[in-house]
């Protein structure tokens, strides 16, 4: 394949190998390109919190020839019981809320992405890009440790901190958008003998929950609370860890060993749940995907969807312009625009109504429905793009 413009095939480096980056390495080798991987961490992820496929991410993993690896790695989840501060359950949350149509844990799905694109993507691990200069037809791209590097088009799937971002945006204070309130994921035994269910804890301002596919003897925790003025640093995790016991102190139910866990979780993770709005993801041979460019925040459920589908038509449409980025980097924001719309519009609501609050009747009896008004719109169909 040769770009508009008669040179070979073009190389693409892309920052961060969670989804999005893997998944995007995979369709431009399907459609001729070659990619090149840069990751901070010196090997694949493991660990994480499970994530949702729903509708037209389903489509994009069945185009990859993927669909029953992943559907094996189903959690299969079940209802979630609430309690209250006594340890009594009041109501029942349906697994449709908080599953999708099909529900992985992250750590696996990163894994299997790597695996079907290791042998055809570079994968340069324990490094980050450091600077960018555009020049010319390409971008020259100095790395925090690797000599600098020549590529045609640089793709920021680096997620909500993204450094690509800060570099050919400017900071990240210009597009994040809080939305008050702040989340901490670890694995702890499962102690509580759950079996594909989980236990959901509600306090003004605060959630907490449990949650176990019953498999390995380990759960998994997340505490969520709300604050708008938090300031924090984001790599001190015994300062997160500290702000998070003072946030949970005195709070029922199974908190206190939940609390006690935490303490001693090696994979203990914190972070804000916000949003990323921007005008436009490209700036001339630099372009971003998924949370970098449009996170929808946790609490949308959507944002591995919106990995896998923007990954899609980001390689398809590069492909259908003949690598000329002008034509490609606008054609995937007119084919994107209006999902990550929904899937914002989403995300805040459900930090609204969800988790800000006690839950009301009103919430209680959405929760029993399945709350139908959550189900979003996927872009159906999704486009075809022939590959090799």
């Amino acid at each position: 394949m040769t770009t508009s413009s008669g040179h070979p095939a073009q190389h693409v480096l892309i920052s961060g190998a969670g989804v999005a980056g893997p998944a995007l390495a995979y369709w431009l080798h399907r459609h001729g390109f070659a990619a090149t991987v840069v990751e901070r961490a010196p090997q694949m992820r493991h660990g994480g919190y499970s994530v949702d496929f729903r509708g037209g991410a389903l489509e994009v993993v069945d185009r990859m020839g993927l669909l029953e690896r992943v559907r094996a790695l189903d959690t299969q989840m079940g209802d979630a019981a609430m309690m209250d501060a006594q340890g009594r359950q009041y109501a029942t949350m349906p697994a449709a809320v908080f599953a999708g149509d099909l529900e992985v844990p992250k750590g696996e799905l990163t894994r299997l992405l790597y695996e079907v694109t290791r042998d055809t993507a570079e994968y340069v691990f324990d490094d980050s890009i450091a600077a960018l200069d555009q020049s010319g037809d390409g971008v020259t791209v100095r790395f925090e440790k690797a000599p600098p590097r020549r590529f045609d088009l640089v793709v920021g799937a680096d997620g909500l901190h993204s450094r690509t971002r800060a570099l050919a945006f400017g900071p990240k204070e210009r597009y994040v958008r809080h939305l008050g309130l702040h989340t901490a994921i670890f694995s702890l035994p499962n102690y509580l003998g759950l079996h594909r269910t989980g236990q959901l804890y509600v306090s003004p301002g605060k959630a907490a929950n449990i949650f176990s596919e019953g498999r390995d003897g380990r759960a998994r925790a997340a505490l969520h609370f709300a604050d708008d003025g938090l300031e924090y640093d984001r790599h001190d995790p015994a300062e997160q860890r500290r702000i998070v016991a003072e946030r949970f102190a005195g709070e029922g139910w199974e908190v206190p060993r939940l609390l006690e866990e935490m303490e001693r979780a090696e994979d203990f993770w914190f972070d804000t749940n916000a949003q990323v709005e921007m005008d436009t993801w490209a700036n001339g041979a630099v372009v971003l995907l998924g949370d970098a460019g449009y996170c929808a925040a946790p609490t949308s459920g959507r944002g591995t969807s919106q990995a896998l589908i923007g990954a899609y038509i980001l390689a398809g449409e590069l492909s259908r312009a003949g690598g000329d980025p002008t034509a490609a980097f606008a054609a995937y924001e007119q084919g994107m625009r209006g999902l990550v719309a929904e899937h914002q519009a989403m995300g805040r609501d459900v930090a609204e109504r969800y988790f800000m609050p006690p839950p009301s009747q009103e919430v209680l009896d959405l929760l029993a429905a399945g709350d139908p008004s959550h189900a979003a719109a996927e872009p159906a169909p999704l486009p075809y793009y022939p590959v090799r």
